[in-house]
């Protein structure tokens, strides 16, 4: 970790960027700054107060608090008063904590080679394939996800944010070239976008998943949420902030989804090389997959680039698949990287927390966790586990529910996607945090119900999500798949009283047991195959 740059030196660089509007009470130009922080209650003596404006609270008003705490001078965007210590007044905290951020670290990124990805679905496990291809090249890398974050091969598990904040960022991206990582690979989200978490991060590569409904509770308009996506495609641009490491400034784009062709055309404005994907025998893209095929094992792709043609095997299950994979190798080429090793690279990843993870203790139907939380991720699941249901003679069981306080518009979506592709769909508590149980789930329930469910006989709303998981198993016939969808990795589910410690997984297991299943792992008829459970 750096530490004990001049206050002096965070005061030129923020003038230097055209930031700082003025400067109440200079103080002591030498004074060694110790930290950055935006929360009061984590302040420590030599530590950089930023008074970041909220939703909820102002960080302004918490200035005072963080000085007591030993703060040698506040950023703010208006003055607060008489605090006794420098006020750095600048015209926005968030882009002015990124910045000061990225400097007490050194701006690591710019030691780095950096993909970025967004789009509503699939940056986990997409982040996931590029991280093992590119260290089956011989380039390790860092990397920030959902479920995870990994400093020099090594596991932290989750940061509570898919995009943490400015500081914890920077800190991991230090850490990561600190620990010989070549890359780091960050799932760049539209709130990590909008809200300027990753604004100092020098991204090389910029990967496009897809764009579907998600996310209108912070960004109002859908418009607004694809505008906060394409920032990074627009943040390629070559410039100090952004410098030329000898990796090209690429961007990798789902040519199969309907907003493609502005993300291209940001991309290219910013000077970046654009290497398209899709999925197809009719495909238009510079890497293509031909066909695909899935025996519910894992996925065979006949995938074409520029510069290579061949079979690629994947031991991730589920159509959507494809695309990451093929969003994966497009950051390959982009690279450069050396076709067996991406292809070796992309085979080697097993599974993904909480993707299409199969719970087996001996039940005659299939029970797989997903964290499927969006209408087209929960339809791209089911639409993967269709044919597999249909091949044994069964059909296809939902469970999931929608979070409280959130994204209220995509409620009856979900409700639509799973009535028109399950047999049976549970609704159940996802996050309902203070918002009544039972009124959610009503709202999902109205898209069931127009694709023609009815309460009671093929529809079931049960908030407790054990027992809707357990009304889901008791109504499964042999063949069936039972999806739960949602939750995934999460290990939490939060409510009014407070966080519930989750594991859908063992729960789901746990259920299985209690119903009389023997484990797949006590039978002796039959091999074992819970590689992915």
């Amino acid at each position: 970790m750096i530490g004990g740059r001049p206050l002096g030196e965070l005061v030129r660089e923020l003038e230097g960027r055209g930031m700082l509007r003025s400067l109440m009470a200079a103080g002591d130009a030498s004074a060694p700054v110790r930290g950055i922080d935006f929360d009061s209650r984590e302040g420590q003596p030599g530590h950089v107060f930023v008074a970041v404006p909220g939703a909820e609270s102002d960080g302004h008003d918490y200035a005072a608090a963080a000085v007591g705490r030993g703060a040698i001078a506040v950023i703010a965007e208006r003055a607060i008063g008489r605090l006794g210590v420098p006020q750095l007044l600048v015209g926005s905290s968030r882009s002015a904590l990124a910045i000061a951020a990225a400097w007490f670290y050194g701006f690591p990124s710019r030691e780095l080679g950096v993909v970025g990805i967004t789009g509503t679905d699939g940056k986990t496990t997409t982040s996931y394939l590029v991280r093992a291809m590119l260290a089956e090249a011989g380039l390790p890398a860092g990397m920030i996800t959902t479920v995870d974050v990994v400093v020099g091969g090594e596991s932290l598990g989750e940061t509570g944010h898919t995009t943490p904040e400015a500081p914890e960022i920077q800190h991991d991206l230090r850490r990561m070239a600190d620990a010989g990582d070549r890359f780091a690979v960050l799932e760049s989200t539209s709130h990590g976008l909008a809200l300027e978490r990753v604004a100092e991060v020098s991204y090389d590569v910029a990967v496009l998943t897809n764009i579907t409904h998600e996310h209108l509770d912070l960004h109002g308009t859908y418009e607004a949420y694809v505008a906060a996506k394409r920032s990074l495609f627009e943040r390629l641009a070559v410039g100090p902030n952004n410098p030329d490491k000898g990796w090209p400034k690429s961007a990798v784009i789902n040519a199969d989804d309907e907003r493609a062709a502005e993300f291209t055309e940001a991309a290219r404005a910013a000077g970046a090389q654009v290497l398209t994907y899709a999925v197809g025998p009719e495909a238009r893209a510079d890497v293509t997959a031909a066909t695909v095929s899935d025996d519910g094992a894992g996925l065979r792709l006949r995938v074409k680039t520029p510069r290579w043609s061949d079979e690629l095997a994947l031991n991730l299950v589920g159509h959507f698949n494809a695309y990451n994979a093929l969003a994966a190798v497009g950051v390959g080429e982009a690279l450069g990287l050396d076709s067996e090793a991406m292809r070796r690279g992309l085979s080697s990843l097993v599974s993904v927390p909480g993707r299409l993870i199969r719970v087996d203790e001996g039940q005659e139907f299939t029970v797989y966790v997903d964290f499927a939380h969006t209408p087209g991720a929960l339809a791209s699941a089911l639409d993967s586990l269709a044919p597999h249901a249909a091949a044994r003679g069964g059909g296809l069981i939902s469970v999931f529910g929608s979070p409280g306080a959130r994204d209220t518009l995509k409620r009856p979506m979900m409700g639509r996607a799973a009535g028109e592709r399950s047999r049976v769909v549970v609704l159940a508590d996802d996050d309902p945090r203070d918002e009544d149980r039972m009124s959610i789930l009503e709202q999902i329930a109205v898209g069931a119900i127009e694709a023609g469910h009815t309460r009671d006989q093929d529809l079931f709303l049960i908030p407790d999500r054990d027992k809707a998981i357990r009304k889901a198993f008791e109504l499964a016939r042999p063949g069936d798949i039972v999806l739960l969808a949602g939750m995934g990795h999460v290990d939490r589910i939060m409510t009014a009283e407070g966080r519930m410690p989750w594991n859908e997984a063992e729960v789901a297991r746990q259920l299985l047991i209690a119903m009389g299943y023997v484990g797949a792992h006590q039978r002796e008829d039959e091999p074992d195959d819970t590689r992915n459970t």
